[in-house]
């Protein structure tokens, strides 16, 4: 794959003044990342007024702001023999339980080792309406987040999956540890999602201009400074059931982003697991659910705290 050479222009507004100039194009740009940006300043990709600035020269009114993207490297996915944790399978979708650590689908610096590679090594046909680097790609999960997730081998199962999904026919259902004690036994987190204006690598809850996003939750058990929930999703933002969860003061334990800065459990991601996924299978005409337990180190996690109590 490859792209042509991209070039974008932005003129500097007198209340944008003073700010970093990698803090004012990651605002403007969502696709790119502050030390993406860096790199295309020190790089020389990105210059103010024809001249070449570091990242943290400071934009002042009326200065012209260009980016020139260059064109990336021609890029081609590789099948990986990687297992997999297979569920499900049939001619038209397959389902895998994803382990902790494996990203779904390539990106920009990890073009291997991903599920979407392992699939290809695995599958012979794979839908390609999400494009090359997403092939087959219905929904995603974080990626320490461990559990159920449904890819498409052809385009009309794709197409078809992906109405459940807009249509919220597709239920998913969370294992999660969070942090406290949730008194209520039962309720609904309904706060629209949206990117951190700071953080850009985080969602937040929006006052206004978020997407509409509904998390149902129920306690499942409680032990003490902790509580293990089951989530339903209503809608499927990014980082929805973490944000939410953080939201009402109760971060799911081990998260990087949303929970305690210090993690002193030994942990090496969020305790969130995809349990259940239930779908209308269109090749089997029936509707399926599906169901995985969550991965060793949160079951023994449960059992240490369990014992605590």
């Amino acid at each position: 794959m490859t792209e042509e050479e991209t070039t974008r222009t932005y003129l500097v507004q007198e209340d944008e003044e003073g700010e970093r100039i990698d803090r004012f194009l990651a605002e403007k740009t969502n696709s790119l990342s502050r030390s993406r940006i860096q790199k295309l300043i020190t790089e020389g990709h990105i210059t103010v007024n024809r001249k070449i600035v570091k990242p943290n020269y400071k934009i002042k009114d009326r200065d012209l702001v260009k980016v020139i993207l260059p064109p990336s490297a021609p890029l081609r996915l590789e099948p990986e023999n990687i297992p997999l944790d297979i569920i499900y399978e049939d001619e038209g979708l397959i389902v895998v339980n994803k382990p902790r650590g494996m990203v779904v689908h390539p990106a920009p610096g990890n073009y291997s080792g991903t599920l979407v590679n392992a699939l290809l090594y695995h599958c012979h046909d794979l839908s390609g309406i999400n494009g090359m680097l997403r092939p087959g790609i219905v929904h995603r999960l974080d990626k320490d987040t461990t559990g159920l997730i449904v890819a498409a081998k052809s385009d009309m199962v794709h197409r078809e999956l992906a109405k459940q999904l807009k249509e919220r026919k597709i239920k998913r259902t969370y294992l999660a540890l969070v942090h406290g004690n949730i008194k209520e036994d039962r309720g609904i987190i309904d706060a629209p999602l949206g990117r951190h204006p700071a953080e850009r690598k985080k969602m937040t809850v929006l006052k206004s201009g978020g997407r509409t996003a509904r998390t149902c939750y129920r306690v499942q058990e409680r032990f003490g400074n902790y509580t293990l929930v089951r989530a339903r999703l209503e809608t499927g933002r990014t980082h929805q059931v973490r944000v939410h969860l953080a939201y009402i003061k109760h971060p799911v334990v081990g998260d990087p982003l949303y929970g305690p800065r210090k993690n002193n459990y030994g942990l090496k991601g969020q305790l969130l697991h995809a349990q259940e996924l239930e779908l209308y299978n269109p090749v089997k005409n029936e509707i399926m659910k599906f169901e995985a337990e969550p991965p060793q180190d949160f079951r023994e996690f449960l059992r240490k705290i369990a014992s605590r109590r």
